[in-house]
């Protein structure tokens, strides 16, 4: 059994799910990368934290726990917490879910009336689905599959990979022994 996971993919994958679910059923603390990636706001998400700031914050909650998941990714800024990886697991799913859901999720965050047309979060909305949806088709200059492919292939530690839309439960099966 590993102590210290790392899972990543693309936004709405649903790497903060898994970790969560991991935590609740296997006793992980779980630590999510934007919790540092951005600096507290309302509504948040408005500005990043310096590099230096991110990697402190996460360097004290890593260790602050001897079994944890890290979820989202931190590929770029956050690639000095690599050697401490046992596992990393790399969830895919196929666009179409994936916006979906991540559409789901900002609906459900902020409301239908504030991402409609006129609505107070709605350019900022279309500005990260468009984002998003570039996913599977941009380069690597920003968070997408080749990044995150090319991440992964210089890796020493232990990864998994699971793809398509599977439940929690076959997520957790998967894992087999590595998480108990």
């Amino acid at each position: 059994m590993v102590d210290r996971i790392h899972i990543l993919g693309a936004s709405g994958a649903g790497t903060s799910t898994l970790a969560a679910a991991l935590s609740e059923r296997r006793g992980y603390a779980q630590i999510d990368t934007d919790q540092y990636f951005w600096e507290p706001s309302d509504p948040p998400f408005q500005r990043a934290r310096e590099v230096g700031v991110r990697q402190r914050l996460l360097g004290e909650a890593l260790g602050a726990h001897p079994r944890w998941v890290l979820a989202g990714s931190l590929c770029g800024w956050g690639d000095i917490f690599i050697p401490r990886f046992e596992l990393v697991i790399f969830l895919r799913l196929p666009p179409e879910i994936r916006m979906a859901r991540l559409k789901e999720r900002e609906r459900h965050r902020y409301g239908a009336d504030a991402l409609a047309p006129g609505g107070w979060r709605h350019e900022a909305y279309e500005a990260f689905i468009r984002w998003a949806e570039q996913y599977d088709t941009a380069d690597e200059s920003i968070r997408s599959l080749r990044l995150h492919e090319q991440w992964l292939a210089n890796l020493a530690c232990a990864q998994i990979r699971l793809e398509g839309a599977l439940s929690i439960d076959e997520q957790i099966a998967r894992l087999g022994e590595f998480v108990g």
